[in-house]
């Protein structure tokens, strides 16, 4: 039996899927179906007017009848669905709540003297009832239809027409509304078994999408996070060359301080000091002391500027800092890799600019900028000029405008930098997050905004437009959203 219902498309092939769907066929509305069956009780007892106006002796029979039937299986039948160990049947109970009514309906009309006359009118309400406001399926409405149609022919029988042809007429007319309802549920049915398939399949196809972009955001963040370690890798790498400086003079200086230490000691050990060569030494130990003393100062103002810089990018506290000597260590850090491809990079910040941001993300935006320049603007052993500007726009916003004299972007790809993953140099180890990181901390970070101006053989400009103080909601909507 199942063959045919499963190609008719009223039954699904796994047994799973099939009580799955009769669970939620039958409990979908839960409580508009129980609040049909209070009114199918009432209006089941409401008939007995019928029963008054066609058999005024027999009306108290049939009323009795007729509550009783409400008393006894209908409300019951109701307040049970209340309960969930009782929903695991429900559809038994809408069976049983259609059938007994329906089947009772025709020892009712049995009592009137000329109930049968009317009786296919009364079974047609009760037929409308059952196949629009329960939710039964074709199954279940088949086997409604026979018991109560056996039930009707049975009872017809022991019954007399006044008018010849009324059994025909009757049976004829419950059978069409029995035809009717049966297509009717079928198609009902059949439609909602369509859309529970297309809400699994897309429910199922969500999971897949949502855990198909929970690894994608995964391993964004891995690469964004090895974009910046690479940033840092090569700051590192600048500032390191840049120190080298310093210490390698301070290195020879001390070699030939001590050099010139184990000669005056052994002219001293000898007892033939003279007055000039005494000079001579104090001469030289002071040249020496000096030269160590600048350079090891060097190297230390080096590494102060590049731990101050290390601690803002790794820091995300806010806090409100001077623009203008910010900008200045933040050079001491990049200068040495610009210096070592040969760039030069000038800055112009107007005074008293006071900055309440995050440094460290303000930091990882001009460093990206400044490396994105190194790479892409210049091919390999041209050199170029590189400017930072920043000024005032009015009292509660400034102006960065970072700019370059390389090759500039073509303007097909002027729509594209900011989109992660884009870039022109995937094959020398490129990820193309550089500038889209850049743009996530101007928008979402510093609250700002970022405009590009470039062209092919034109250079590029960068114009940041920055508040001088985050706003305080925004700041506490960036905290609840982390």
């Amino acid at each position: 039996m199942h063959k045919p219902l499963i190609q008719l498309g009223l039954r699904f092939e796994q047994p799973a899927d099939e009580r799955d769907f009769v669970r939620h066929f039958t409990l979908d509305d839960l409580g508009r179906t129980r609040a049909a069956m209070l009114l199918g009780a009432f209006v089941y007892c409401a008939f007995a007017v019928w029963d008054w106006i066609l058999d005024p002796a027999a009306w108290t029979t049939t009323l009795a009848i007729r509550l009783a039937v409400a008393g006894l299986v209908l409300l019951p039948l109701t307040a049970a669905l209340g309960s969930r160990p009782a929903q695991g049947s429900a559809e038994s109970i809408y069976l049983a709540y259609c059938a007994v009514p329906g089947c009772v309906l025709s020892l009712i009309y049995l009592q009137l003297e000329p109930g049968f006359e009317h009786a296919a009118a009364g079974m047609i309400i009760v037929i409308l009832f059952v196949s629009t406001l329960l939710p039964l399926r074709l199954t279940s409405l088949a086997i409604f239809c026979v018991l109560t149609w056996t039930c009707f022919a049975l009872c017809e029988s022991f019954a007399v027409h006044e008018r010849a042809g009324m059994r025909f007429v009757n049976n004829f007319e419950i059978g069409m509304a029995y035809a009717l309802s049966l297509y009717a549920v079928g198609a009902r049915e059949f439609r909602a078994r369509r859309q529970f398939q297309t809400e699994r399949a897309l429910r199922r196809e969500k999971e897949r999408s949502e855990a198909a972009l929970a690894e994608l955001r995964d391993a964004q963040a891995h690469l964004v996070q090895a974009e910046k370690l690479a940033s840092l890798g090569q700051l590192v790498a600048g500032v390191a060359h840049e120190i080298n400086t310093p210490l390698g003079l301070a290195l020879t200086t001390s070699t030939a301080v001590e050099g010139d230490l184990k000669q005056f000691v052994r002219t001293i050990e000898s007892g033939q000091v003279r007055r000039s060569d005494l000079t001579l030494a104090i001469a030289r130990l002071r040249e020496g002391m000096g030269l160590l003393f600048s350079n090891l100062t060097r190297a230390a103002d080096l590494v102060t500027s590049f731990k101050q810089v290390a601690v803002d990018q790794a820091n995300e506290e806010r806090r409100a800092f001077a623009l203008g000597p910010w900008l200045r260590e933040l050079m001491s850090t990049l200068g040495p890799l610009l210096r070592r491809k040969g760039h030069e990079m000038r800055i112009q910040c107007e005074d008293g600019i006071v900055l309440d941001s995050y440094p460290g993300a303000l930091a990882q935006v001009i460093s990206n900028l400044a490396l994105n320049a190194v790479i892409h603007a210049y091919p390999e052993g041209r050199t170029g000029h590189l400017d930072l500007t920043v000024s005032r726009l009015d009292e509660s916003g400034l102006r960065l405008v970072f700019s370059d004299d390389g090759l500039g972007i073509p303007a097909d790809h002027l729509q594209k930098v900011f989109e992660p993953f884009f870039t022109t140099r995937r094959d020398q180890g490129s990820t193309g997050l550089g500038l889209h990181i850049v743009f996530n901390l101007v928008v979402s970070r510093l609250q700002g905004r970022i405009e590009l101006a470039s062209g092919a053989g034109t250079g590029t400009r960068f114009t940041i437009t920055l508040p001088l103080a985050l706003e305080q909601a925004r700041e506490r909507e960036d905290l609840v959203a982390v």
